[in-house]
């Protein structure tokens, strides 16, 4: 049985999406009484992974969507998954904005990939 592209890009992207979250923001609570470079080589180190599930998604992804709708996808899933990160992890309140902002990508979705 042939898994959708679809279904293997989202899988790679949302998993890559984890480890940028995590490299790009986890540092602020994780290593907030590190020097600045020893979180940054930490994060470049998480960052890998996330190229390594990234670059096959993409590759994936471009044998049958376009590089916008890669783009859009990438963003929405971001979103999906920066949300229960910034509130669970890091315990930022839950705002609206979260909602409005989601919204905004749900058109960007429709409207990269009605064609």
């Amino acid at each position: 049985m042939q898994i959708p592209v679809i279904a293997q890009t989202t899988a790679l992207l949302i998993m890559s999406n984890v480890f940028m979250t995590i490299a790009w923001y986890g540092h602020l609570k994780s290593l907030s009484d590190k020097p600045w470079w020893i979180a940054a080589m930490i994060s470049w180190a998480i960052a890998l992974f996330e190229y390594l599930l990234q670059v096959p998604a993409n590759r994936i992804g471009y044998t049958e969507y376009s590089l916008a709708q890669l783009k859009i996808l990438q963003e929405a899933l971001t979103l999906i998954v920066f949300v229960p990160f910034a509130v669970f992890f890091m315990g930022q309140p839950f705002k609206l904005d979260y909602v409005w902002a989601a919204l905004c990508l749900v058109g960007a979705v429709y409207f990269i990939f009605r064609s």
